[in-house]
């Protein structure tokens, strides 16, 4: 017999510890050979003053095992607390998030008993870095990163895993008509991608019809693919309208190591009640096992739950009379789906893993784009002022511009409100003036630092400043609204 493989287990916060007993009871009578090291993170971690919610010898066995079966866990409300599940993503480059979202009808309550829908989000960037500042009184920033070589991975990763699976399509959520340079990277690298994938149907859509048709219609889908923050909001959407949010498991999967969860919370208030359903962990199990190359033992655990949700025997998020026969809690839960090992659905369809089909794609390459010229042509600058308009703004501004500069235009959160702005426009504390290169080329860096020392010897308060740059020409900023 093959060595056992190691991971990492951690049995959480919440309703965490009740799933996971569960979830092992059914991995070790499946015939799963797996070895466990067993770490402690969430609630507790943080009250002993660690931050992120893990100590160090447990990244050591993250490390180590490469693969993580991880229930829910609770971050403390409050300041200064990092979300645990992006700090584990980030640091160790977990670049996909993986979520099938299937219905299970007529045994599972769905307005969409065709669904079958696998999203796979981007997870490491966005939103999600985290980047996030208090500017003025009245105004707060989030800085929203799109790299290149995080779009390349996670789109090519889709058209892999569609190929890898026999899936037709892959369709891609963006917002480039309103954020055109970061939205618009993303669909340009899907673009050139997809073409790379002619065997395999390529879409994209601006997320909010995507979002609405995903609700509506979700039979259109097949694999979609996005960015962080809509990823995020989409999969549960999807994962709720095949019936419960509580059946759906995911896989967080990168260059070196996995982790595997279920997508629901550590749900406190039901925590001890014994009701809990360990679906969305035990299915996360399975796809994990895949990923460990144990496809039998896949088969086996999956097969028996469709059997077991096919037979009626359901936990109590999904319990419906006339349809469930029986309404056991999380210890039943294992002992019913044990009874059935071997056994396969009748009216659901069968779970197939056959031994080579992968849930990582090692050596995704990455391509780039050539390197482009690049040239500072101009500078945003930021400042905190209360009261007044865009012409007192541009008349306090103009005098403190050095020989070679032009101010062009000043907004307030984004809106153009000089030359020739709307006298209805609301204004805040939060001005943004845009300067220019006056009759030259290109702008040298000592003359944006020389600006922004006449801007504080004036005694305005400037909060940013963001450099203006062409590639090969092309703007490489947008333009505020009004203009």
């Amino acid at each position: 017999m093959n060595s056992p493989t190691k991971i990492t287990i951690a049995r959480g916060d919440g309703i965490g510890p009740e799933i996971m007993d569960a979830t092992l009871e059914v991995l070790a009578a499946s015939g799963a050979n797996l070895e466990y090291e067993e770490i402690q993170i969430g609630e507790s971690v943080y009250r002993r003053g660690i931050m992120n919610g893990m100590e160090p010898s447990a990244w050591d066995s993250l490390r180590r095992t490469k693969v993580f079966l991880k229930a829910p866990i609770t971050t403390p409300q409050g300041g200064g607390y990092k979300s645990l599940n992006v700090t584990i993503r980030g640091a160790l480059g977990l670049y996909a998030n993986i979520r099938p979202c299937v219905s299970y009808s007529p045994f599972v309550a769905t307005k969409h008993p065709s669904m079958d829908v696998v999203i796979v989000r981007e997870n490491e960037e966005d939103l999600y870095a985290g980047i996030e500042y208090r500017q003025t009184q009245d105004v707060t920033q989030a800085v929203k990163l799109i790299s290149r070589p995080g779009s390349e991975k996670i789109i090519r990763y889709a058209f892999e895993y569609a190929r890898a699976n026999h899936r037709r399509k892959v369709t891609a959520f963006v917002k480039d008509n309103i954020m055109k340079i970061s939205d618009g990277l993303f669909h340009r690298v899907f673009d050139e991608i997809a073409a790379e994938y002619p065997d395999i149907e390529a879409e994209s859509m601006i997320v909010d019809i995507g979002a609405a048709r995903l609700a509506d219609t979700p039979e259109h889908f097949d694999v979609i693919v996005t960015l962080n923050l809509y990823g995020d909001i989409i999969s549960d959407i999807a994962a709720q309208i095949t019936g419960s949010v509580g059946l759906a498991g995911s896989s967080n999967i990168g260059d070196q190591c996995a982790m595997f969860e279920a997508i629901h919370g550590s749900a406190p208030t039901i925590a001890g009640k014994g009701i809990a359903n360990p679906s969305g962990l035990l299915l996360a199990s399975v796809m994990m096992l895949v990923h460990i190359g144990q496809s039998e033992a896949a088969e086996r655990i999956h097969n028996a739950w469709l059997k077991m949700i096919e037979d009626g025997i359901h936990t109590v998020d999904i319990f419906k009379r006339g349809v469930s026969k029986a309404r056991i809690g999380t210890r039943d839960f294992a002992a019913n789906l044990i009874d059935r090992l071997g056994e396969r659905p009748a009216t659901l369809v069968p779970a197939s893993y056959p031994a080579g089909v992968a849930s990582s794609f090692s050596g995704i390459a990455l391509k780039g784009a050539p390197a482009q010229s690049k040239k500072l042509v101009g500078v945003d600058v930021f400042l905190e002022r209360k009261g007044g308009n865009g012409d007192d703004m541009a008349a306090l501004f103009q005098p403190l511009l050095p020989a070679g500069l032009k101010l062009v235009m000043v907004s307030n959160r984004g809106q153009k409100v000089w030359p020739d702005g709307a006298p209805e426009t609301f204004c805040t504390d939060h001005w943004r003036c845009r300067v220019m290169a006056d009759g030259a080329e290109e702008l040298k860096h000592g003359q944006v630092a020389e600006l922004l020392a006449r801007v504080a010897k004036e005694g305005l308060d400037f909060v940013q400043s963001s450099n203006l740059y062409t590639f090969d020409g092309a703007n490489g900023f947008s333009a505020a609204a009004g203009q």
